[in-house]
């Protein structure tokens, strides 16, 4: 888990200096589909052959990939115009908004504790977001809403669980993603200017493969209780690389709030496990 989230930070960061460099986003993001469908293809049609693209949810399989597609392209667009510690500090609302999803969606009991701690957290965003002040950028709300699909993905993830193998939800997620971004990549298609554009253009795609592989495999070896707080890792990771190649560290209020969130989400985390302990011992 900790390896998977290193892809994704990295990846973030090649996604944030490709915009930057003037590189359409729903370019970067396709590249990066195109990219993650070519190395699943490689890595498992000799194991599987034609059988990857069997599922025995298609449906579900689909609208899964679609809450990654949007949110995938919604945050390499605010990769353009906010710091990376930002969009990192919202998506940690994720672990949050899933305990909310989780009720109407997979009928789980909520209780008041929780709830609060969810509010809490979101009490976080407002002093990362500040929308008082006059420093607000209108594009924290790409932000929020790449965060909100992100959210929509994990539930989905829970429903479809043990449904498909691996090879085939990694070909569902990508394959998607590169057939319905291809026509609007190639209306903004940009050529990239130099071989270190086209090495990132490459890498995204590799990284979100690898970190979405073991990130499926990770919860094979430990229940997703176990693993949910290595979610926070990224807040070391974003901030080296952030400051590293951007020379953007991480402000007052981005610390004071990323502080406020993890800490709801880990205390929702904790609630969780002790929730499923007594069902346990309950059994």
């Amino acid at each position: 888990m900790l390896a998977a989230f290193l892809c994704f930070s990295i990846m973030d960061t090649s996604a944030k200096w490709l915009v930057s460099a003037a590189i359409p986003a729903l370019q970067v993001a396709w590249l990066r589909y195109a990219g993650h469908l070519v190395v699943a293809l490689v890595a498992y049609t000799p194991k599987h052959g034609m059988g990857i693209f069997r599922s025995n949810r298609p449906v579900l399989q689909s609208c899964r990939a679609m809450f990654l597609l949007v949110s995938t392209s919604l945050n390499f667009t605010a990769l353009q115009y906010l710091p990376l510690t930002t969009t990192i500090a919202i998506f940690f609302v994720v672990p949050l908004m899933v305990c909310l999803l989780s009720i109407p969606v997979l009928g789980e009991k909520v209780g008041i504790k929780r709830l609060l701690a969810v509010l809490s957290g979101f009490g976080g965003v407002l002093v990362i977001v500040q929308p008082w002040g006059q420093s607000f950028n209108p594009a924290i709300f790409l932000s929020i809403g790449a965060m909100s699909l992100a959210s929509g993905y994990f539930v989905m993830s829970r429903l479809i669980a043990g449904v498909d193998s691996n090879a085939t939800t990694q070909v569902y997620v990508s394959g998607l993603g590169t057939i319905l971004l291809a026509p609007l990549a190639a209306h903004f298609w940009v050529w990239p200017a130099d071989l270190h554009a086209w090495s990132l253009l490459l890498l995204i795609g590799t990284l979100g493969m690898l970190g979405h592989s073991m990130l499926t495999y990770a919860h094979q070896f430990a229940q997703a209780s176990v693993l949910a707080p290595t979610v926070y890792s990224q807040v070391i990771f974003i901030a080296v690389l952030s400051w590293v190649v951007f020379g953007e560290p991480p402000d007052q209020a981005t610390m004071l709030g990323t502080a406020i969130i993890i800490g709801s989400g880990l205390f929702v985390w904790f609630r969780e496990r002790q929730v499923q302990q007594r069902q346990a011992k309950a059994q």
